[in-house]
């Protein structure tokens, strides 16, 4: 695997763009730069720079590996439901890479266990937040981390993300594989991208002419063009 990606394995290869993981992870594109690029912003004495959260390869345009887009999911989770202190974030991430020492521990096993309640315990008493705002962000967390799948050596490898507004009772039909259709969103199990499905909708292929084309679920095929269509209406 590592002799056909040039000494790399897929999750590390940067292959999405900042527009790309915005659309996927239904994140505005402006937050997702900041974290992974960084921002200068207006203070009274002039202007002062935020750092990025994310280590990301140095390029032009930016772009993201797999194991990115998982820390970015991760991170959403803290966006989404508290009001976010992005220094004290910052600051919890150092603490819980000194404490796990492993590479973008957000996308590893250990944070699953041990990392999670690492995480709150630091977090939370940085923000100074309630017991309540600890266990909702603990169960905002387990949320995100639930749509993750790790491979046998406790790493990420699949992401399936939230495709409706709510994040609950969001199905696991579509997903995001690194080593299927160059890491693209995909229907689950089958390699089919839905972005294929969603151009071939719109110029006038039906449902029903997609699900006996492909030899796939009616209600996949649906899943799979309707959240294409949303990401693109919020891009």
């Amino acid at each position: 695997m590592n002799d056909i990606y040039g000494g790399k394995t897929p999750r590390d290869i940067p292959n999405y763009s900042i527009g790309d993981t915005a659309r996927y992870l239904k994140i505005p594109a402006a937050t997702i730069r900041s974290w992974t690029v960084g921002r200068n912003y207006p203070v009274s004495e002039g202007e002062k720079k935020f750092y990025p959260l994310i280590e990301v390869k140095k390029s032009q345009p930016i772009r993201l590996s797999f194991t990115n887009l998982i820390e970015v999911h991760i991170l959403r989770a803290i966006r989404k439901h508290h009001k976010i202190d992005l220094d004290k974030v910052r600051a919890t991430l150092d603490y819980i890479d000194e404490q796990l020492q492993i590479p973008h521990p957000l996308a590893h096993q250990e944070f699953q266990t041990d990392g999670i309640d690492l995480f709150i315990e630091r977090y939370g008493s940085l923000i100074n937040t309630s017991k309540q705002g600890q266990t909702n962000l603990k169960d905002a967390l387990k949320t995100h981390l639930e749509r993750i799948e790790l491979d046998d050596r406790g790493l990420a490898i699949k992401l399936y993300p939230f495709t409706r507004n709510g994040e609950q009772d969001n199905p696991r039909w579509v997903v995001i594989d690194p080593r299927i259709a160059f890491g693209r969103l995909v229907i689950a199990g089958t390699g089919i991208p839905t972005s294929i499905l969603a151009e071939r909708y719109k110029a006038g292929d039906s449902i029903d002419d997609l699900a006996y084309d492909y030899d796939c679920d009616r209600l996949k095929i649906e899943e799979a063009i309707r959240c294409e269509m949303d990401n693109q209406k919020a891009a």
